[in-house]
C-alpha cells in the first residue's frame, strides 16, 4: 500500500508542479487575468502562488511532511475556485458552463488535498516519506 500512496503523491503534486510553472514562466499572462479578478498586486500574487504551490509539490512529492504539504493545497484551491471560477457570476451560459467545470475540478482536489492530509497525519500513516508527518 505504501507503493500506491507514493504513486498518488507524486501524481498529485505533478498537477500543482506543472501549475506552478505556468505561474512563474507565464506571469504577465496570468497577472492579467488576475488583475481583472480584482487581485491585489497581480504579478505578485501570481509568483507569491507560483513558489508557494510549487514548494508545497516538492515537499508533497519528496514525502517532507507530506500531510503539511497536502493541506497546504487547500486555501490555494479554494482561493482559486471561489475567487476565479466564480460560475454563479457569468452572464454567457457557455462561460458559465466552463468556469462551473474549473470550480468543481478545484473542489475535487480539495478533496484529494483533505484526503492525502487524513491519510499521512494518522497513526498508520504510509511509509516512504523523506520526513515523517507534522501533525501526526
Amino acid at each position: 500500500m505504501d507503493v500506491v500512496a507514493l504513486i498518488a503523491r507524486i501524481a498529485f503534486a505533478a498537477l500543482f508542479a506543472g501549475a506552478a510553472v505556468g505561474h512563474l514562466t507565464a506571469t504577465e499572462a496570468m497577472a492579467g487575468y488576475a488583475a481583472a479578478k480584482k487581485l491585489p498586486m497581480p504579478r505578485l500574487t501570481v509568483q507569491v502562488s507560483g513558489v508557494y504551490i510549487l514548494v508545497a509539490a516538492v515537499l508533497l512529492a519528496l514525502g517532507v511532511w507530506p500531510d503539511l504539504a497536502a493541506i497546504a493545497f487547500v486555501p490555494f484551491l479554494l482561493i482559486t475556485a471561489f475567487v476565479f471560477h466564480d460560475f454563479w457570476s457569468q452572464e454567457s451560459p457557455e462561460t458559465r458552463r466552463q468556469e462551473q467545470i474549473h470550480f468543481n475540478k478545484e473542489i475535487a482536489l480539495v478533496g484529494g488535498a483533505l484526503a492525502l492530509f487524513a491519510l499521512y497525519a494518522s497513526d498508520e500513516h504510509p511509509g516512504l516519506t523523506l520526513v515523517g508527518p507534522l501533525f501526526g
